[in-house]
């Protein structure tokens, strides 16, 4: 955000129809849609001098104004009875079996309850007391990350010696990390490798990037374990290991080749998707056709593999598809 306020913005005629809180998104840089609502719900933006709401549609012409910075409570963690998949555990460090939807630490958003509550952070806190403190008092015990709608497994520090030796582990990719996806249409050779560089998208701040300049090395190797062709059109179902690991890196670079993952329409998904889509060239969209959507990303961390940070003894831990991607998978190999 500026530092110096009042903001002042015209809206131009291409901008009539749009929202209010999408205006300021585009027109801010390095500014999240839940920061924009945070500045409206606290009356801080007036469109004409009149406090207004984020739905509110411009008409072109008028003039928009940022009055200062939105008070923001402070991220942190706190203790909550989550329910927990754990899957191993001992002094050092757990596994742990995180579902979709789950933030791993506070985070964004619009109200302190979005923000700080129902974290992976919160339910360890619970069940644990004490986690290592390397990561600070937002991220304690955290080495490594899950996207929000990612499952799968995810390692804990119980101490802070544990902590580094396991953040040592990754920083030096001795770490194996095996990921399951399904890709909308058919990805072209059987198998291969992404190292596309990726940056945050300079436009979209909440979306990372392959294009451009400047990107962080990353590299994804992918394996086809099934074509599927069904009533839904095409889809890859995919094995992936990954040397590094950038935000979203997986998501990125399968959207970069033109296969996003199902579900993740930050990068391109569809929606929703309907049967018979693509099946006759030039047919129109029927809406009584039958429909699938899936409310989350069809990612999953099913395997890793690493050394025990006292023991040095090798480990290795598995989890198949949580049952609502089964059901998914079922639906999309359903054929007539």
């Amino acid at each position: 955000m500026p530092q110096t306020f009042p903001v002042l913005f015209s809206v131009a005629a291409e901008d009539a129809g749009a929202r209010l809180d999408q205006f300021l998104v585009s027109k801010i840089p390095d500014v999240s849609r839940a920061r924009v609502q945070q500045l409206i719900e606290q009356e801080l933006v007036v469109v004409d001098d009149v406090a207004a709401k984020a739905s509110l549609r411009l008409r072109g012409g008028e003039r928009v104004k940022v009055l200062g910075p939105a008070l923001v409570e402070p991220l942190r963690a706190i203790p909550e009875d989550i329910p927990l998949d754990l899957v191993y555990e001992d002094d050092d460090l757990a596994i742990v079996n995180k579902p979709a939807g789950m933030m791993v630490h506070a985070g964004a958003g619009a109200t302190d309850d979005e923000r700080n509550r129902g974290t992976l952070v919160n339910a360890l806190l619970h069940r644990f007391g004490r986690l290592s403190e390397v990561g600070g008092e937002v991220r304690p015990g955290i080495v490594h990350r899950l996207d929000k709608e990612t499952s799968g497994l995810i390692v804990v520090a119980k101490n802070d010696e544990a902590h580094r030796k396991l953040a040592a582990q990754f920083s030096g990719r001795e770490v194996k990390k095996t990921y399951i996806a399904l890709v909308q249409g058919w990805v072209k050779a059987e198998r291969g490798t992404i190292n596309s560089g990726i940056r945050r998208d300079s436009v979209r701040r909440v979306r990372m990037t392959t294009r451009g300049s400047g990107g962080r090395e990353a590299i994804t190797h992918y394996l086809v374990r099934k074509r599927i062709q069904s009533d839904f059109g095409k889809f890859t179902l995919l094995e992936l290991k990954i040397d590094t690991g950038r935000t979203h890196q997986i998501r990125v670079h399968l959207s970069s080749l033109g296969h996003p993952v199902v579900g993740d329409v930050l990068y391109g998904a569809a929606r929703e998707i309907r049967a018979h889509a693509g099946k006759t060239r030039g047919r129109a969209v029927d809406k009584s056709d039958p429909a699938i959507s899936l409310g989350r990303n069809f990612l999953h961390a099913a395997a890793l593999e690493l050394q025990h940070p006292r023991t040095e003894q090798k480990l290795s831990f598995a989890r198949g598809l949580p049952q609502e991607l089964e059901a998914f998978l079922e639906k999309v190999q359903r054929r007539g």
